[in-house]
């Protein structure tokens, strides 16, 4: 009987080993990775792209109460949550259209403008303008109280002649 244990013993010993020793199983992700990857599909963001760190100086300034707070920030985007009195009220984004040609394609046959740029409402929460045909700046809802008037009073807060110049 002994003996029968220690067999058992090594058995398993050696097959813990083995185990241990094989290499892990493939992702399943993997082979998705790899077709993906060798299709030359296009980047997400272009290497044109603007640097979204270049954005933050052209918000609105914090003051009368509000909150100004940047949660985003990354290659062609920017954006910054808007408070008062500790409640969320808005959110104000900037992104770079060069990477989405379809975000600024939607303002081509805009009769509205606000400061002097095509602008266009977003469903019943979003207001955005495009700048220099490249820029859009985006205010969204994030409280009922927090009007159109409101999203469109804000967009003019950002130094959109500023960002106007940063386009090549």
């Amino acid at each position: 009987m002994p003996m029968a244990r220690r067999l058992t013993a090594l058995v398993l010993a050696l097959m813990l080993l083995m185990s241990g020793c094989a290499p892990p199983p493939p992702s399943p992700y993997e082979q998705v990775q790899q077709e993906s990857s060798q299709r030359n599909a296009p980047a997400a963001v272009s290497r044109e792209a603007t640097q979204g760190s270049e954005f933050n100086r052209f918000f609105p300034p914090q003051g009368n109460g509000f909150e100004r707070i940047y949660v985003q920030e990354k290659k062609g985007f920017a954006e910054a949550k808007l408070k008062k009195d500790g409640k969320e009220l808005a959110m104000l984004a900037i992104s770079d259209t060069i990477s989405t040609p379809e975000a600024a394609a939607k303002f081509q046959n805009s009769t509205m403008q606000i400061a002097g740029y095509p602008a266009v409402e977003i469903g019943t929460t979003q207001t955005a303008i495009l700048v220099a045909n490249r820029y859009q700046v985006k205010v969204l809802s994030r409280d009922p109280s927090f009007t159109a008037g409101d999203r469109r009073a804000w967009i003019e807060k950002f130094d959109l002649a500023g960002l106007a110049q940063l386009a090549p």
